[in-house]
C-alpha cells in the first residue's frame, strides 16, 4: 500500500540544536497551535463514531481503546479517568496497550508488531458485538491495532480509529475512522508531540461527549464523580451548596450520607 505518512515527513525546522531555549519553546508552541484546527476538521468523523458508541453503551456494551506506545498510553489514561470523573464502572471503558500493563511505563520491544495479540487481548475481555473498539495509532500502520480491528470487523463488532495519516491501513480498516492530519512534527517523526496532542484532544471529546449523552453530567457538573480525595469532597460539597442553595454544613452532611452529588441532590427533602 502506498500513502503519504505525513507524521514522518521532515520537520519544518532545522538545526534545532542551534536554537535558544526561547526559540525552541516558541517554535514548538507555534506547531502546537495548529493541532486544534486539525481536530476541528475531524469533528464530523468524531460525531459519527460517538453516536455509535452511545448507542452501544446504552444497550449494555463497552468501549475499548487499543494502541501501542504513546497511543496506547493515551487510551489507557482516558479509560482510567472515566470511573473517577463520571462514576462509571472500570469495565465500561477499557484501555489495552501492546505489551500489557508493563508497557505503560517502559517500551516492550516488538509488542506492536504482533498481528494476533490485539485480538487475543480483546478475547480475554469476552469481546462481543455489543461493544465498540477504537484503534489508536498516529502512523496508522501498527500491526497490533490493525490485526485486532480486522478481527473485530469479521466478528461484526463496531470499529473506529484515531490516526494522523490520511489513507493509512488503519484508516481504511476502521468502519468509523477519525483522521487528524497534523503534518510533520517539530522533531521529525516524534509523534508523541502534535499527533499525541491531537489524539488526547479527540479522546477527551469522545469520552466526555459520550458520558454526557449517557446522563453522567448535570448542568455542567460531574455529579457522579467518585469522592476519592479531600479536593473532590470539597468540590462535591460546593456543587450541592450551589444547586440547592444551602449552607456548607448541611451540604457536607448530605454528601456524606448519600455518597454522590447526584444522590444528595435527588434525595434532598425526601
Amino acid at each position: 500500500m502506498s500513502f503519504t505518512k505525513t507524521t514522518e515527513q521532515a520537520s519544518n525546522y532545522n538545526h534545532l540544536e542551534k536554537m535558544s531555549i526561547s526559540d525552541l519553546l516558541s517554535n514548538i508552541n507555534k506547531e502546537d497551535k495548529t493541532v486544534p484546527d486539525a481536530v476541528e476538521n475531524a469533528i464530523p468523523q468524531i460525531e459519527s463514531l460517538v453516536s455509535k458508541i452511545v448507542e452501544k453503551l446504552q444497550n449494555g456494551g463497552r468501549l475499548f481503546y487499543m494502541g501501542a506506545g504513546t497511543s496506547g498510553r493515551l487510551g489507557v489514561v482516558d479509560a482510567s479517568e472515566c470511573p473517577p470523573t463520571f462514576g462509571v464502572s472500570y469495565d465500561l471503558v477499557i484501555g489495552l496497550i501492546a505489551g500489557g500493563d508493563p508497557a505503560i511505563r517502559k517500551a516492550v520491544e516488538f509488542a506492536e508488531d504482533d498481528t494476533e495479540q490485539g485480538w487475543k487481548d480483546l478475547e480475554m475481555h469476552k469481546i462481543s458485538g455489543k461493544d465498540v473498539v477504537i484503534g489508536i495509532a498516529a502512523s496508522g500502520t501498527t500491526p497490533y491495532v490493525i490485526g485486532a480491528l480486522e478481527q473485530c470487523n469479521a466478528a461484526n463488532i463496531i470499529t473506529g480509529c484515531i490516526t494522523c495519516n490520511e489513507g493509512s491501513p488503519l484508516a481504511i480498516t476502521a468502519q468509523y475512522p477519525i483522521v487528524v492530519t497534523v503534518g510533520p512534527e517539530f522533531v521529525t517523526g516524534s509523534s508523541r508531540m502534535k499527533a499525541g496532542t491531537a489524539q488526547k484532544l479527540v479522546l477527551n471529546m469522545i469520552s466526555t461527549a459520550t458520558m454526557i449523552q449517557l446522563g453522567k453530567v448535570k448542568g455542567n457538573k460531574m455529579v457522579d464523580m467518585q469522592l476519592s480525595n479531600n479536593k473532590l469532597v470539597d468540590r462535591g460539597t460546593r456543587m450541592i451548596m450551589d444547586e440547592l442553595k444551602i449552607e456548607r454544613t448541611l451540604a457536607a452532611e448530605l454528601l456524606k450520607k448519600h455518597g454522590t452529588v447526584r444522590n444528595a441532590i435527588d434525595n434532598y427533602g425526601a
